[in-house]
């Protein structure tokens, strides 16, 4: 894998500065209930989450399954915006809407209202220094929020993502293309359910428990007991792994083994082409076992795919 210094100058410009994030939107929680209600329904703590910080959360089914998941930001004591795969708001703004009930929050698409962009490189550091993952800065009604770093090699691209007001002006820095910040979210080895994914996971299979999307400590949510058991039982089969592609893949695609060619043992989560042209790099979400077999596109004869280091350890079933 190379590390930054052996991309060409052209790509060295392109991993620092901003790229919007069309492929996302906000839901807005809104209400003197807002992180009650919230913390209710995902899989991470919102009750106690500080204003003007954020949190990876997942939306599940009563199974356990991922309908939707966020990067949430509390911006005020009674709001909370959910930035989520844009694919997916209509339906869980719905969704979440039918909870609400006798709470008194009001539940919205705020897309329209905010910026997103993300940052790389010296924007990212800019905005955020060298803030852990999740640790969010605040100015003039922006918030930046760290997020896991793209991993080459021996090296890192700082990430982060920037919410501001419609209107704003951006931060200092160069235009990213937005296939290098897809790119980019495959190599942090962190990224959000979108449609062609829906259900298809409990957070544990696309590591959510190692990168702070899972608060087993926090009260009952859907899906809660399936989630904890999958944890404290040793009952988890799947995990998610970084790999090199030589051909394009797509979310949802099935990927096999030649220890049991008949039936799939994995699912593309995200795949990006490499802004060398050097193949795709993708996220595959597959059982443990396959691991240690091989993965192949396709079928059990398909072209192989290499397992790269994850950014981040994993954190051991208990």
């Amino acid at each position: 894998m190379n590390s930054p210094a052996d991309f060409s100058p052209e790509l060295q410009h392109h991993l620092n500065g901003s790229s919007p994030t069309p492929h996302w939107g906000v839901i807005q929680a809104q209400g003197e209930d807002a992180a009650n209600f919230l913390h209710n329904q995902l899989s991470n703590d919102v009750l106690l989450l500080p204003v003007g910080q954020s949190r990876l959360a997942a939306f599940c089914s009563a199974k356990g399954r991922m309908q939707a998941s966020f990067i949430l930001v509390k911006t005020a004591p009674d709001t909370v915006l959910l930035v989520l795969s844009l694919d997916l708001l209509a339906q869980t703004l719905k969704r979440l809407s039918m909870f609400v009930l006798r709470a008194k929050v009001k539940m919205s698409d705020a897309t329209g209202q905010w910026q997103l962009h993300g940052l790389m490189g010296d924007s990212a550091r800019a905005a955020v220094g060298q803030a852990a993952p999740w640790q969010t800065t605040n100015q003039d009604g922006a918030h930046a929020v760290a997020l896991y770093p793209a991993v080459l090699g021996e090296s890192q691209i700082s990430r982060a993502l920037w919410i501001a007001p419609v209107g704003q002006a951006l931060p200092a820095g160069a235009d990213v293309p937005t296939d290098v910040w897809s790119w980019s979210e495959v190599m942090s080895g962190v990224t959000l359910v979108s449609q062609p994914v829906f259900e298809a996971f409990v957070p544990q299979m696309l590591n959510y428990e190692s990168v702070g999307g899972v608060n087993f400590k926090k009260g009952c949510y859907p899906g809660q007991e399936v989630v904890a058991r999958s944890q404290f039982r040793g009952t988890l089969k799947r995990r998610t792994a970084l790999v090199h592609s030589p051909v394009a893949l797509a979310a949802g695609q099935d990927i096999f083994t030649p220890a049991d060619p008949e039936q799939p043992c994995a699912t593309v989560v995200l795949c990006s082409a490499r802004p060398d042209g050097q193949g795709f790099n993708a996220l595959i979400s597959g059982t443990t076992e396959s691991l240690q077999t091989g993965w192949r596109v396709g079928s059990s004869e398909g072209d192989a795919l290499a397992l790269l280091p994850l950014p981040y350890p994993l954190l051991a079933d208990i």
